[in-house]
C-alpha cells in the first residue's frame, strides 16, 4: 500500500504543477478555451514524462518477472535500475521515453481536457467559480477524465509496455512493435487489458481530482487567513 502511494503522489504533483504551466505558457486566462485546455495538458504529458520514464521502465520489468517462472533476475526496483545502469548506462534506464510521451502528451490532454470541460457543463449557471462545483460533479468529472484519458493512451502503453520489456535488440524501433502487434491481432491487440484499467480508471481518477480540488480549496482558505491571526496562533 505504501509503495503505490509513494510512487503515485510525486507523479500527480509534477503532472498538475505541468497543467499549470501549460496554462500560463499558452496564454489561458479564467476562460481557457478548448485548445489552449489541450495544449495545457500535453504539456502536463512532458512534465510528467520526466519523471516516470525511467521508473515505467523498471516497474514493466518487474512485472514480468513477477509473472514468469524463470528464476527472478531483479531483486527489488533499486537493484532493477543498477543493473540497467551497468547493462546500458543511463540511456537504458531511459529506454522507451519517447514511447511514455507519446501514451502521456495526448493522454493528458485527453485527461484535464475532458475534466474542465465537464467542471464547465456540471457547475451552476449562478456559481461565480469552480469552488462551487458538488461532490458528485466532482467526482463524475474525475472518473470521466480518467476514461478518455486510457481511451486515448492505451494503445501506446500496450507499445511502450512491450518495447520497454522485450530483450535488448528485439526491436530496432517502436514500428517494429506496431507492426508485430497489428500482425498478430489488429487494433484488437493495441488494446489488451482495457477492460481492468477502465474498471480502476473511474475510481481512482474520481479521488485524484476530489483530491486535488479540496487541498486547492484549503490552501486557498489558508492564504486568505489574515497574518495577524497567524501571529497570534
Amino acid at each position: 500500500m505504501a509503495a503505490p502511494i509513494i510512487g503515485v503522489t510525486p507523479i500527480f504533483a509534477i503532472s498538475f504543477f505541468g497543467f499549470s504551466m501549460g496554462k500560463k505558457l499558452v496564454g489561458a486566462g479564467d476562460s481557457p478555451t478548448m485548445v489552449q485546455l489541450l495544449l495545457a495538458g500535453g504539456t502536463a504529458g512532458v512534465f510528467s514524462t520526466t519523471l516516470m520514464a525511467p521508473g515505467e521502465r523498471i516497474k514493466c520489468l518487474l512485472q514480468v518477472q513477477q509473472a514468469g517462472k524463470a528464476e527472478a533476475k531483479y531483486k527489488g526496483p533499486i537493484d532493477c535500475g543498477k543493473q540497467l545502469f551497468r547493462e546500458g548506462g543511463i540511456r537504458s534506464i531511459y529506454r522507451g521515453t519517447i514511447a511514455t510521451l507519446c501514451r502521456d502528451v495526448p493522454g493528458s490532454a485527453a485527461y484535464f481536457g475532458s475534466y474542465e470541460l465537464l467542471v464547465r457543463w456540471l457547475r451552476p449557471a449562478s456559481a461565480g467559480s469552480r469552488d462551487h462545483i458538488s461532490l458528485p460533479a466532482t467526482i463524475f468529472a474525475g472518473g470521466t477524465a480518467g476514461i478518455c484519458n486510457w481511451i486515448v493512451a492505451i494503445p501506446a502503453d500496450v507499445l511502450k509496455s512491450r518495447y520497454q520489456t522485450a530483450p535488448e535488440g528485439t526491436y530496432s524501433s517502436m514500428w517494429d512493435v506496431f507492426r508485430e502487434l497489428r500482425s498478430q491481432g489488429g487494433i484488437r491487440s493495441f488494446y489488451r487489458g482495457i477492460v481492468p484499467v477502465m474498471l480502476r480508471a473511474f475510481p481512482a481518477n474520481a479521488a485524484c481530482f476530489l483530491g486535488y480540488e479540496y487541498a486547492m480549496k484549503f490552501l486557498n482558505l489558508l492564504l486568505n487567513i489574515p497574518m495577524s491571526l497567524i501571529l497570534m496562533i
